[in-house]
């Protein structure tokens, strides 16, 4: 059941990862230029706001639509930062009820029907006791999916946005050396790799979204414009601040390691007691 379990969460990551590169790729949607008279919900509500802030940043820095993303996207993140601060706590929660959650699983590990429901009904009235979502690993990524589409597409549709340079390269082109794609995968793994520090080995069940999503930013960094790796840095670097900031993980691996020594110290002794017990017990049957 588990594992089933782990490859269902699998899929439904590499389902979300495959359509967000189909959305990206340019599948179903307005080329026409953006502007404040731009009709239906999307174009109106999502990708002109988006186009209007980053141009009045850039205006600030003298028309350099460079510093423009790079302000807006560090704004979006501070947005978006009580829910990956909710994301995380429930993580570290995750992490400190394991010893509870293993005992669960040997008390119910028989594999008929009515044993699962019961494993299942203790386990979330286990989560519901320590507020833990386990869905909270994966609505971060599914907010940030609309934003990321409608930053690609207020790139595309702005011609000021499109034609601007950046460094060597052109913000509505891709990158002719793949420095930025490169620097993005690499800050995907570091940032994923972090928040992914002292986890518990079922969360480790999504490691592989560690090394899947810098191979998958590296492919859109190499295909789409410049200005969406430089996104995905900025937003990995302020991630990774983050993450130190709120949750330190190489404390949270050390405070791990150490908890799970003295299970595992415990765990000995007793056995060592147990057997001791069951040795007098039998010198005296000899006697």
């Amino acid at each position: 059941m588990k594992k089933k379990k782990n490859l269902k969460r699998k899929l439904f990551i590499a389902g979300l990862v495959v359509l967000l590169m189909a959305v990206l790729s340019g599948c179903g949607y307005s080329t026409e230029p953006i502007t404040k008279d731009s009709t239906g919900f999307w174009s109106h509500y999502i990708v002109f706001p988006l186009s209007w802030i980053i141009t009045w940043f850039a205006d600030l820095f003298g028309g350099n639509y460079a510093m423009g993303i790079i302000v807006v996207t560090i704004l979006i993140r501070l947005l978006i930062m009580p829910l990956m601060i909710k994301q995380i706590k429930s993580q570290k929660e995750m992490m400190n009820v394991q010893p509870k959650l293993k005992e669960l699983q040997a008390k119910y590990a028989s594999k008929d029907n009515e044993t699962k429901q019961k494993l299942q009904q203790e386990t979330m009235r286990l989560y519901q006791e320590h507020n833990i979502n386990p869905m909270m690993g994966c609505l971060p990524l599914l907010i940030q999916m609309p934003i990321l589409i409608g930053f690609y597409q207020a790139i595309s549709r702005t011609a000021e946005i499109k034609t601007d340079t950046f460094l060597w390269m052109t913000l509505g082109n891709p990158d002719p050396y793949y420095i930025l794609p490169i620097i993005a995968a690499l800050t995907t793994f570091l940032s994923s790799k972090i928040s992914m520090m002292g986890q518990t080995q079922q969360n480790k069940s999504m490691a592989m979204i560690v090394y899947i999503m810098p191979v998958m930013i590296l492919f859109m960094g190499i295909t789409l414009p410049s200005a969406l790796a430089l996104y995905w840095i900025i937003g990995n670097v302020f991630t990774v601040f983050q993450t130190l900031l709120i949750n330190n993980p190489f404390k949270n691996k050390r405070e791990q390691e150490a908890l799970e020594a003295a299970q595992a110290e415990e765990a000995r002794l007793q056995k060592k007691a147990s057997n001791m017990k069951a040795s007098k017990k039998g010198g005296k049957k000899r006697k």
